[in-house]
């Protein structure tokens, strides 16, 4: 989808959660910029990916990822937990953006930050479109 770390610097001893972790890729990337003093979690909706992501990462030479399955917008963590939250094309596809967000500024720290690259439109949407949770969503 995009870079959700070129936006600013991560950097060594981070917290760091990704949201919609997916195979681990962005895992991978925010483990070797952490640093082995730092830690990184992901979260899925799908069981599937987690599966996919856990696989990968013993693959890898890295000890500081913790993957989570999820069932909503809920994130299962403390608040003020993380100094970074990324995202890399999956905000869009939640149906309850105002949700995530919220969720999102509860679990970063204060002066933590949201880094993510996704899907924005630059015209206004149908109104069959912008009226349907699911076509949202898609």
């Amino acid at each position: 989808m995009g870079n959700p770390f070129s936006i600013e610097d991560i950097k060594q001893g981070s917290t760091l959660l990704d949201i919609g972790c997916g195979a681990g890729f962005d895992l991978f990337i925010a483990s070797k910029l952490t640093g082995p003093g730092g830690q990184v979690y992901g979260i899925d909706l799908t069981q599937e990916m987690i599966d996919r992501a856990q696989k990968n990462i013993k693959k890898l030479d890295t000890t500081n990822i913790t993957i989570k399955h999820v069932d909503s917008e809920k994130i299962p963590f403390k608040d003020n937990m993380f100094d970074v939250v990324i995202s890399n094309g999956v905000i869009n596809l939640s149906p309850c953006k105002q949700d995530l967000f919220q969720e999102i500024k509860r679990v970063l720290k204060p002066g933590g930050r949201l880094q993510f690259a996704d899907i924005v439109a630059e015209n206004e949407l149908p109104s069959n479109l912008t009226g349907s949770l699911e076509a949202w969503a898609q």
